[in-house]
């Protein structure tokens, strides 16, 4: 449920197209939910101003079947993130209107349309390496579901600098940038020295021993003296994306 959703309900109603005990029926689940232990929060997108999404990383098939069946039913895109490809065809053999990415990890329906005079601009994801580009493209899907452009520059680490200076322009035009990097997570300040715009680095658990499973990735990023640069969590596309649209939506 989301603010469009609920004006065409209240518009309906106004000029006599719909009934009052048709709008009840349509409202019926909201603002919340309850499917097979968990609490279905349909009133998120109308609060915060993005939708409640499924993490299905930790849930059983049985688990996010009802949940998504019952999202659906509702309208507006439906996404479930950390979904490996044996859990991903269990859930479309029973529910077979989701898309799923590969590599993003992510089983999706719908999109969201968003005008362009609801956004600044482009949202550009930046990814180091290819070992990064799950999170990456999970960033890049959860963008694109949630209505906002987006464009991507990949596997341009600081240890070959002139792929990421070749993209300037790019960088220059963007809203928000998100950068994606393991190892020691240098890119991001490389890009933050670079840009005016906001810009999110996102480490990755991407590297060898000392790396510790993105932890030095983490700290580089936080200790960078590139200004305007923020930092979501160890491999945290998701959060990333989320963060670029808050940036890019005109209020």
């Amino acid at each position: 449920m989301n603010s469009k959703t609920l004006t065409d309900i209240l518009e309906r109603v106004r000029n006599g197209t719909l009934d009052i005990e048709g709008a009840l029926q349509q409202l019926g689940r909201f603002p919340a939910e309850s499917v097979d232990g968990a609490c279905i929060d349909h009133q998120r997108q109308l609060r915060t101003g993005l939708p409640e999404v499924i993490f299905g990383e930790s849930k059983s098939v049985d688990q996010i079947v009802p949940i998504a069946s019952a999202m659906l039913e509702q309208g507006g895109p439906v996404l479930v993130t950390r979904v490996d490809s044996h859990k991903a065809s269990a859930v479309m053999e029973r529910i077979p209107h989701f898309t799923f990415h590969k590599q993003a990890r992510i089983l999706q329906h719908g999109s969201t349309k968003v005008e362009p005079d609801e956004f600044i601009g482009e949202v550009v994801v930046v990814c180091a390496g290819t070992s990064d580009l799950g999170v990456a493209e999970e960033a890049r899907v959860t963008i694109e579901t949630l209505g906002h452009p987006c464009r991507t520059i990949y596997d341009a680490g600081v240890a070959g600098l002139h792929r990421i200076l070749a993209r300037h322009e790019l960088l220059l035009n963007a809203a928000v940038i998100i950068v994606v990097a393991g190892m020691e997570g240098a890119l991001p300040s490389v890009v933050g020295g670079l840009v005016s715009c906001p810009v999110i680095g996102v480490p990755t658990s991407i590297g060898y021993g000392a790396g510790i499973g993105g932890f030095a990735a983490l700290l580089g990023m936080l200790n960078s003296c590139a200004p305007g640069l923020a930092v979501v969590n160890i491999d945290n596309g998701f959060g990333a994306a989320c963060m670029a649209i808050k940036i890019n939506s005109l209020r």
